[in-house]
């Protein structure tokens, strides 16, 4: 019975977290297509080094030891993952043992010994939120639900690791009374001693009680975090390997062309453009105004924020006492695309753009339209605030990009709608009118003809 329980239990975890793993991918589909440059082994190595090696962040390395207790237990805790999943489909009780031999015992001690690690990161990583307060982890953006999410995902690793070690402990004992049906899992590392010291003289009865409740444990906090990560911060767990491989290769203080400013100036000076011979009756939109403006790449840079602060933290702008915060602005991102795809989902044709008095019938990103945009979440004086420093990609331990969608969002601003700050206007005058951002491009030339 437990087995088909168990079953079913499963193939419903993977069918719904597979629905809504396919909805973080439309969400992060809405945006335009990129086209990629550079070299695909430089792309790899950076995969290599920093998504997996976890390169950056050891900037700092007291975060960064503990972050990476949890983060072997993450990876190695796959292989008992693996083992309950096919034991509860076949019915067996450490598959792996049989297979492995001495090996096996290696693993589990290895997964034990990583696991306390963990312990001792989260409740380490519990304390550091909640109790000492780093400044970049108690800011403004954090109140309300990102705060809860890390507790809840940190509250779970505790359930998994008590889980653990509840389910090793109590079949260490077991070994010695029924080694028919448990079998030997040879000496390991800390449930050879903690099983006897903390259900050392139970009865067989409450030893395979605890035994089975330390594994229904481990499989519910599994199965529950799957289902739980798409709308968490976590979901960077997975989502930081493509980041890091469709991130950016140009070097830092690069920022991408227009390419219809640029054929608007080519076809100005009498060079040849890359655009249609054929203008469109429309003039084009500039920058980005919501999530439809932004690259794929822009959105998925979103949902794989840790929201670890970093990026805040070393902004200039922030730093300063501007409202500017780079984790708000991926947040803002994250939620405005959440939004839009839940609308969309809906189908209430409410939110439909009619155009041409024409009638729509399946909502799609194209004639979306719930009278929203971006600058609903992000404020005009944030964007006004970025120095373009490039502080906040630098510090980003997964290679993730605020300056872009920050520099779309001042390009539509001032392109397509003629606004902007009003000290920045002389600025945009003297560029236009004398070609150079002073208003005296004459007095230039004599500075230049005395050096």
């Amino acid at each position: 019975m437990s087995q088909l329980i168990f079953i079913i239990l499963t193939s419903a975890t993977f069918f719904f977290a597979y629905r809504q793993f396919m909805n973080v991918y439309r969400s992060i589909m809405m945006g335009k297509s990129v086209v990629l440059t550079g070299d695909t082994s430089q792309r790899w190595k950076n995969v290599i080094f920093v998504a997996f090696g976890q390169k950056k962040m050891f900037k700092n390395w007291i975060p960064a030891i503990f972050h990476l207790f949890i983060y072997g237990a993450f990876l190695l805790t796959q292989i008992d993952l693996l083992e309950i999943i096919l034991d509860g489909v076949f019915g067996t009780h450490r598959i792996f043992s049989y297979i492995l031999g001495g090996f096996y015992t290696f693993i589990i001690s290895s997964i034990e010994v990583l696991s306390l690690l963990a312990l001792v990161a989260t409740i380490v990583f519990l304390y550091r939120r909640n109790l000492l307060k780093v400044p970049r982890l108690v800011q403004s953006e954090l109140n309300g639900w990102p705060k809860l999410d890390a507790n809840l995902i940190l509250l779970g690793e505790l359930l998994l690791v008590i889980g653990i070690f509840t389910m090793n402990g109590a079949d260490t004992l077991l070994q010695g009374i029924d080694p028919s049906h448990y079998p030997s899992t040879g000496h390991l590392a800390i449930s050879s001693w903690l099983g006897p010291l903390l259900f050392g003289g139970m009865e067989p009865e409450s030893l395979m009680f605890l035994e089975r409740f330390g594994w229904w444990l481990h499989v519910l906090v599994v199965f529950g975090f799957m289902l739980y990560l798409p709308y968490s911060k976590h979901l960077h767990i997975f989502l930081a390997f493509p980041n890091v491989y469709f991130s950016k290769l140009e070097p830092r203080g690069h920022i991408d062309n227009m390419p219809e400013i640029m054929n608007e100036v080519k076809s100005m000076l009498g060079m040849e453009s890359d655009a249609n011979d054929q203008a469109s009756a429309e003039l084009p939109e500039f920058g980005a105004k919501d999530v439809f403006d932004l690259s794929w790449r822009n959105i998925m840079n979103a949902y794989s924020c840790t929201e670890c602060g970093r990026c805040t933290d070393q902004c200039p702008a922030n730093i300063t006492g501007k409202r500017l915060s780079p984790r708000k602005i991926m947040m803002s991102i994250r939620d405005r695309a959440e939004e839009v795809r839940s609308n969309i989902r809906s189908g209430d044709m409410k939110y439909a753009k009619t155009k041409d008095n024409t009638t729509i019938k399946t909502l799609t990103p194209s004639n979306y339209d719930d009278g929203k945009s971006l600058f609903d979440y992000i404020s005009r004086e944030e964007i006004h605030a970025c120095t373009t420093c490039n502080a906040c990609v630098e510090a980003c331990p997964i290679l993730i990009d605020p300056l872009e969608p920050i520099l779309k969002m001042r390009r539509y601003e001032i392109l397509t709608e003629s606004a902007g700050p009003g000290d920045w206007l002389p600025m945009f005058t003297a560029m236009e009118n004398g070609g150079a951002v002073w208003q005296m491009p004459t007095e230039r030339e004599a500075w230049r003809a005395e050096i």
